[in-house]
């Protein structure tokens, strides 16, 4: 892997030098750490060792002798494969010998016996380390004749992963990683001697969520993609890093594209995060970005109550005047705006402006109710992935099937338990794909989750012990859980289980192991792309950029900004709740889709009709964007330039390698637009404009400049905020015209967040420190003037726009008129400091009590999320749309006699907003008391039974018989 910056927002603590070996290769000392394989210590020195089956992310097996060298270890030189020997002082490594080069010669004669000489028609010719081997290390010609083998080619050993047999060279890279790495074993050595060959068994397919990295390591081409096969050739294809969208784990990517098309996505290795491993789903949803149902342009809705196609200036206008409409009926606190998730981190910060900085609504929220309060997730201590990882740590997990939503994240804590010695504990209402890996798997019904671990760390229970579920909470259990628990630091992966059941479990869990379990760390488990730059960027209520509350950001970034909201304003549930009560005049919905994504359809469908104007930007005509007035068509992934931001707070850019179809426009620029028509100015031209003042402005991200994430020592991406110590010793000073149109001078350390929270405790304290010590936090000299002179600007517009009879500028008017008054204000004052905010912190002290008690007659019913689901991208990709499937109820076996049916017959669930027809199952893995859905898997929908309002969903199950 390599190097990354910041990867704590704490100094680290430094390891002990390994210890070293010098050992000699072709007559040139290097030092090597001890135990350090031989073929790695050559290659970071600078000298290759061809090889087919090593890989080093898996454990070495020797099978191909490819890599095999003359070493000497004291006792003679002897011919021995270098990936499985360890260096040690003295030794001696001979690449180049006659004994080596006649060695490699007859390795790659033997692999060539029966290898097919089909290289013009193999997918991969032109980038095969076969190929590249032949020629650098193999003989001039063979001295075999006979016929080579054949086998019926190719076929499929999953959906999208095909299987020439012939071409296999027995490296055992693919069955290796289906074992080890991704713990599913569907692939294996078949039948003996010439005919030895690799397969999967019949009726078992290689049915694993990451095949596709079996493709990417296949040295050979034997496994070949569907998707990709036959498309182009390795000197057709541009090539550009970026970071995958298609969940939040942050996988680094390469995108390759050949005429103005994307035609496949491969992992890139960087230790921090993936390893070079990718889900099936980020590797195939490439398919999506040139869907030929992306809409091209935008939309409104005509006298006929029809969308048809209209020119931008049309619908830019449109959404202007409904913006406008809204604001003198109801004022900023009509407008609400759904989603940003989707979005960039350069694209949220605008939108994030544009809302709070021009309309000055707080409703505001990029999740729709299936994460965790923002405080917590920005304010709770935060872990990375490697933190997790760390050999002999103690892992809590709170959270949803890793593998189903994180999955590349599934496969690091699935390496750290097997081969790090890494302590797992599973909290969950059902088993997942992490309960075989955890030393203790705790089961619980949906709101217990706290009570539950209170017992577990010995404290007792505020509403006594919870009802046995399923044999699985019993005393030796929560003993051994304990045990583990009280072993070491403790990291927590910290999400939402199920979407049946709100957040505020998750929540108080959260504060009690605060409160309980010193230096506590936690990794937030949200799955949605770039919600976590979303909130950082401001994308939340309550929040401003660079995870600063209202209150406490509202002086600082009303140097740059026209106006800040006063109050906090509503999430995704109150937003579509004043919407169903007709009390939010103007709805966005930037890429969000809640008729699919809210946990509560029905308040969903209702907030829509209830809105008197809905504009959505999006890339597809979703249900909910088929509903809006007004649809702006937005580039997407791979189109775009800008960064994006992971569970961890790593922040790393994306590459843009198409152009969008036809004239669809990136989101921060609609957000521009439509500020222009309001009569303002969010003064942001590029991408790289919008980052400057993010880097200026937001807390969490100073330090953080667009050339460092573009420089090599960032390539792995930078995890805000930065500890002073990543940026050296270096002051920073930025002088000139800042991001608010007036002359600011920004002097000072970079950002420290211990330092700024001292700042902000009260004014005299900051005024205090800032005397006392210049060097904590980065202050910002505000002349008074200044201001004055900026609100008199923004008031000469505003007038100017009056003149030439554009009513959109009485908002900013009666803006500009409150800030030329707080300026007046100031200058009675003379200058005025100001302090750059400090981050918000968690407060767990409001969270609520027990969730009320499940009765006689109900279920408490949990909703799991599957990799593949109905969800847009995953529809609009071919090669995985058709593997999302329905699926039964589930409920623990002792519940059927209770409940008086019968294992697979259909039943009847019902909740208060509705009920569904679904066959139901015994499955021992659900706790007693609960009942279990998927979601977003077609019939039946969950979402028709849950009511986001209430703590819990309980449900009643009856035979229609």
């Amino acid at each position: 892997g390599r190097s990354s910056v910041g990867v704590t927002s704490v100094p680290p603590v430094p390891d002990a030098p390994p210890e070293t070996a010098s050992i000699s290769v072709d007559g040139k000392e290097i030092d090597a750490t001890k135990g350090e394989l031989v073929i790695d210590a050559c290659e970071r020195a600078g000298i290759y060792i061809p090889r087919f089956c090593y890989h080093p992310r898996m454990r070495p097996v020797g099978m191909c002798r490819m890599c095999i060298v003359e070493i000497d270890t004291g006792r003679g030189p002897a011919l021995q494969p270098s990936c499985m020997i360890p260096a040690t002082p003295g030794m001696t490594v001979s690449t180049q010998s006659e004994a080596t080069v006649k060695a490699q010669d007859g390795v790659l004669e033997f692999l060539l016996i029966n290898h097919p000489l089909d290289c013009p028609v193999c997918d991969k010719g032109g980038e095969c380390p076969l190929q590249d081997q032949t020629l650098a290390y193999g003989p001039g010609e063979s001295r075999f004749v006979e016929e080579k083998r054949h086998f019926e080619k190719p076929i499929p050993v999953n959906e999208n992963v095909y299987l020439d047999r012939e071409r296999c060279i027995l490296c055992d890279r693919c069955t290796r990683f289906a074992k080890d790495v991704a713990g599913d074993p569907l692939i294996s050595f078949q039948d003996r001697s010439s005919q030895t060959q690799v397969n999967t068994f019949p009726d078992h397919p290689f049915a694993s969520y990451f095949a596709g990295n079996t493709v990417q390591i296949c040295p050979v081409g034997a496994l070949t993609a569907r998707p990709y096969r036959f498309r182009a050739r390795p000197w057709d294809l541009e090539q550009t890093e970026s970071t995958c969208q298609s969940c939040a784990v942050g996988c680094r990517v390469v995108i390759d594209s050949s005429r103005n098309e994307v035609l496949r996505y491969n992992g890139v290795d960087i230790d921090p995060v993936n390893w070079g491993w990718m889900c099936d789903k980020g590797r195939f949803d490439f398919q999506s970005v040139q869907h030929p149902d992306r809409l091209v342009g935008p939309l409104l809705r005509g006298a006929d109550g029809e969308l048809a196609e209209a020119r931008w200036s049309e619908a830019l206008g449109a959404a202007a005047a409904a913006v406008r409409e809204g604001l003198e009926r109801s004022g900023p606190g009509g407008v609400a705006v759904l989603g940003g998730a989707r979005l960039t981190n350069e694209a949220a910060y605008a939108w994030a402006k544009l809302a709070k900085g021009v309309i000055g609504t707080d409703h505001v929220d990029a999740q729709l109710g299936d994460g965790l309060p923002a405080d917590a997730v920005l304010g709770l201590p935060r872990a990375t992935i490697d933190d997790v990882c760390a050999k002999g740590g103690t892992v809590l997990l709170m959270g949803p099937d890793l593998k189903e939503e994180l999955p590349v994240l599934y496969l690091r804590l699935r390496h750290a338990v097997i081969e790090d010695g890494v302590s797992l504990v599973e909290l969950s209402p059902t088993a997942t794909s992490c309960s075989e890996l955890a030393t203790a798997a705790l089961r619980h019904r949906p709101g217990e989750a706290t009570e539950l671990l209170r017992q577990v760390l010995g404290n007792a229970g505020r509403t006594g012990e919870p009802a046995d579920q399923a044999g699985q909470r019993s005393a030796e259990i929560r003993a051994r859980a304990r045990e583990v628990l009280g072993k070491g630091p403790l990291t927590v992966i910290l999400g939402r289980s199920s979407l049946a059941h709100s957040a505020e479990d998750a929540v108080a869990a959260a504060a009690f192991l605060l409160e309980a379990t010193p230096g506590v760390r936690f990794l937030p488990a949200l799955r949605r792309a770039n919600v976590h730059g979303a909130l950082d960027m401001g994308l939340g209520p309550g929040l401003l950029p660079g995870r600063t509350r209202l209150d406490e950001g509202r002086d600082w970034f009303l140097t740059a900004w026209d106006t800040v909201p006063d109050v906090p304003g509503l999430d995704a549930t109150g937003i579509l709740t004043a919407a169903a009560d007709g009390r939010i005049d103007t709805l966005f919905l930037v890429g969000a889709d809640p008729l699919a994504d809210f946990p509560d359809r029905r308040l969903a469908a209702r907030a829509l009709a209830g809105a008197r104007t809905v504009i959505a930007t999006d890339l597809f005509l979703t249900e909910s964007s088929s509903r809006a007035d007004v649809v702006l068509a937005a580039a997407g992934y791979a189109e775009v330039d800008g960064s994006t931001t992971n569970i961890e707070g790593r922040v790393s850019t994306l590459g843009r390698m198409v152009t969008p179809p036809g004239t669809a426009r990136a989101d921060w620029m609609l957000a521009a637009e439509l500020a222009l028509r309001l009569g303002a100015d969010l003064r942001l031209e590029s991408v790289d404009e919008i980052w400057d003042e993010i880097e200026e402005l937001a807390p969490s991200h100073a330090g953080i400049t667009a050339d460092l994430l573009r420089s090599p020592a960032a390539a792995d991406g930078v995890v805000a905020p930065l500890h002073p110590a990543d940026l050296g010793a270096t002051e920073v000073n930025v002088e000139g015209t800042a991001v608010g149109g007036s002359d600011v001078t920004i002097t000072g350390e970079p950002y420290d967040p211990d330092a700024a929270a001292e700042h902000a405790e009260s004014a005299e304290a900051a005024s205090e420190a800032e005397a006392t010590d210049e060097d904590d936090g980065a202050i910002a000299e505000v002349e008074s003037q200044e201001r004055a002179s900026r609100a008199a600007e923004r008031e000469a517009a505003a007038a100017e726009d009056r003149a030439e009879g554009d009513d959109s500028a009485a908002h900013v008017d009666d803006t500009a008129g409150d800030e030329r008054a707080e300026a007046e204000a100031v200058a009675s004052e003379g200058a005025q400091r100001l302090f750059k905010p400090s981050p918000l912190s968690f407060d767990g002290r409001s969270v609520r009590g027990a969730p009320p008690p499940v009765d006689a007659y109900s279920l408490r019913l949990v909703t799991e999320r599957k990799l593949y689901d109905l969800g847009t991208l995953v529809q609009h990709s071919p090669a995985i749309a058709d593997l999302a499937a329905s699926a039964p109820l589930r409920v623990n076996p002792s519940d059927f006699d209770r409940l008086g049916i019968a294992d697979g017959s259909q039943v009847k669930v019902s909740a208060a907003t509705g009920s569904v027809l679904v066959a139901a199952v015994a499955d021992p893995g659900v706790p007693r008391g609960a009942a279990v859905l998927r979601w977003n898997q077609g019939t039946p929908d969950p979402g028709e039974l849950i009511d986001a309002t209430l703590s819990v969903t309980d449900v009643r199950v009856e035979t229609t018989a």
